[in-house]
């Protein structure tokens, strides 16, 4: 069937997807010819093997390939577009993943207002009179406290629409141009001078180490070390020395060094010829790398969410295949010509080696901190696709079916607490709102990709339910459960630890209780717990708080207090028997507000 498949491709631009026996998705590539692409993978005789010069990654790849399907676009753009939504979307076992589809601060100034505030901001409008400076990734936030520290500007975004000079201007940090004590030019030279400094960091440091000795002569040591704090966070965001160029150019500079299972993206953006900020990706790879890959991706992903580029010419350490093809999507993008290039030699050169040279050294500090790594021994322990970095933890809450919720926690190097997520549920029993819960988080996964690995509180056959969701509409993820040990159908405890049990596609795993494995999932568990606890405690209030009750036929402030008076709470009400109501408010009210409360 595979060559077949393979003689058949179509002679246009599209997205090739090779399959496995089991149908899961193995790779997704793109292609300007799509027969041309795929036929190059392999050698025809005198057995359908993979081609010689790949490589051993896509080698060990192509053994496993039954099938491949294609998807034909307009062009060789749309190709590239579609090849990295798919990826991202469906996590195929072979590709490189990267995370980097977000639009980076930028400190911007608008400077048509008559007395302009410096901000951060992630969306670029087009307009003469706005200054941006950036991309920043860290250091956007310190750079702005440092601005405010060094220069008297307008503080705070309701400063200039007020009319009286406030606590800033009594600590000497603002001229009050809401009273009128500096006029508009003389305001736009401090601006001015400030983004001098902004351009050249020395001069914004050399500026915050004089207030910081003031400071601290003064005893202030409140100021003094809050000044301190802003030169550190300052100087671990910028990362290396300052450069400055003979050509006061623009240029993004990118790196990338790898090993078999980690690979380090480095970035540089220099401005005006000086090195201004810079930025790096750690990206882990479970069956190897391609740097041809990693290029593209790292490019694509950066600029793709851009509605603008502030640099023309980007600079690579590493040439690679479809740097032509990458400069012609930039420029159609953008509308302006943006050329790709390598240097040999020279500053641009020296750029690129000044990236390189980073690249290393975060590539050393990550091998030596992925020493005994957690991640790498749960994929070895449960037989996981993927080293997983990125963990979403499910559970559910709700008392005798009453205000269910469910929570999803994210775990990604640490606690990602603004990728969080509560859900209202509608069903009552555990089984169908966990369906619910990862049937929506399904449906989210166009706009938030999904995870490396899912994490659900329950048993065996919670793991089977997202399995079934997951192949239903052809997603690979990892998944593990975890679950108390059951002794005649009640949870085990022994010297008052409960017994885990986890669980992955094929057994159960009963681990030590000093295993840091353990504890590392039980730390997920339990904060998924926390998190689901917490919002249906939340909704639990406002449902009692609530006129639900007073709703019910039969039901008025008289019954609800003499209900109180014998249950004592709501809780108990909700969860009491039909024989209980009865006996407290009689048989018709009480079956009444059985019924409904069931419901």
């Amino acid at each position: 069937m595979l060559l077949e498949q393979l003689k058949s491709a179509p002679s246009s631009a599209g997205i090739y997807q090779f399959f496995d026996q089991n149908g899961m998705l193995l790779y997704v590539g793109k292609a300007k010819v799509l027969k041309n692409r795929v036929k190059s993978y392999f050698r025809f005789s005198p057995s359908l093997l993979p081609a010689y010069n790949v490589s051993t990654r896509i080698g060990k790849m192509l053994r496993e390939v039954i099938s491949v399907e294609y998807i034909i676009v307009q062009s060789e753009h749309d190709a590239l577009m579609l090849e990295n939504s798919l990826i991202k979307q469906l996590k195929p076992k072979y590709n490189i993943l990267l995370r980097d589809d977000k639009t980076y601060p930028y400190i911007c100034i608008d400077l048509a207002q008559p007395f302009p505030r410096f901000e951060v901001t992630r969306k670029i409008v087009t307009s003469k009179s706005i200054k941006y400076f950036g991309p920043l990734s860290s250091s956007a936030k310190e750079l702005l406290n440092a601005l405010y520290l060094a220069f008297p500007l307008v503080q705070k975004k309701g400063c200039d629409k007020g009319k009286k000079a406030c606590l800033f201007h009594q600590i000497k940090r603002c001229l009050a141009p809401c009273e009128g004590k500096i006029d508009v030019s003389s305001y736009a030279n401090i601006v001015q001078t400030a983004l001098g400094a902004l351009q050249d960091q020395k001069i914004l440091i050399a500026l915050l180490e004089t207030k910081m000795q003031i400071a601290s002569e003064k005893l202030n040591f409140e100021e003094a070390a809050k000044i301190r704090d802003t030169l550190v966070s300052i100087n671990n965001a910028l990362k290396v020395t300052h450069v400055e160029l003979l050509k006061l150019d623009n240029y993004d500079v990118f790196a990338i060094e790898s090993t078999a299972t980690l690979s380090v993206i480095m970035r540089l953006f220099i401005r005006n010829g000086k090195i201004v900020s810079t930025s790096h990706s750690v990206v882990h790879h479970t069956h190897g790398n391609d740097k041809d890959e990693l290029y593209n991706r790292a490019l694509y992903e950066f600029y793709n969410p851009m509605e603008q580029t502030f640099s023309k010419h980007i600079l690579l350490a590493d040439t690679y295949s479809e740097q032509s093809a990458m400069a012609t999507f930039l420029s159609d993008k953008f509308s302006q010509k943006i050329s790709i290039s390598t240097p040999k030699q020279g500053e641009k050169y020296y750029l690129t080696q000044i990236a390189k040279d980073n690249a290393k050294e975060i590539l050393t500090q990550q091998l030596s901190n992925n020493k005994n790594n957690v991640y790498e021994s749960l994929q070895a322990l449960f037989d996981l696709r993927v080293i997983p970095r990125r963990i979403e933890v499910f559970d559910n809450s709700h008392l005798g079916g009453v205000a269910p919720v469910g929570a999803m926690v994210v775990w990604d190097e640490k606690f990602d607490k603004s990728s969080y997520r509560h859900y209202a549920l509608h069903h009552h029993d555990e089984y169908a709102q966990m369906k619910e819960m990862l049937e929506r988080r399904i449906a989210d996964f166009h706009k938030e990709g999904p995870p490396d690995l899912w994490i659900l509180d329950g048993g065996k056959t919670l793991l089977e339910l997202a399995k079934s969701l997951l192949q239903k509409h052809a997603f690979s993820i990892d998944i593990l459960a975890i679950a108390k040990e059951k002794i005649d159908a009640k949870a085990h405890r022994a010297k008052g630890k409960a017994l885990d049990l986890i669980y992955n596609q094929t057994q159960s795993f009963s681990l030590p209780t000093s295993d840091r494995r353990l504890h590392f999932i039980q730390k997920l568990r339990d904060e998924a717990h926390r998190f689901a606890i917490t919002y249906h405690q939340k909704k639990k209030r406002e449902k009692d708080m609530s006129p639900e009750l007073l709703k019910i036929e039969g039901v008025g402030s008289a019954i609800i207090k003499k209900l109180l008076f014998y249950f004592g709470t709501f809780e108990l009400i909700y969860t009491a028997s039909r024989e209980e109501l009865e006996n407290a408010v009689g048989k018709r009210v009480g079956k009444n507000l059985f019924d409904c409360l069931k419901k």
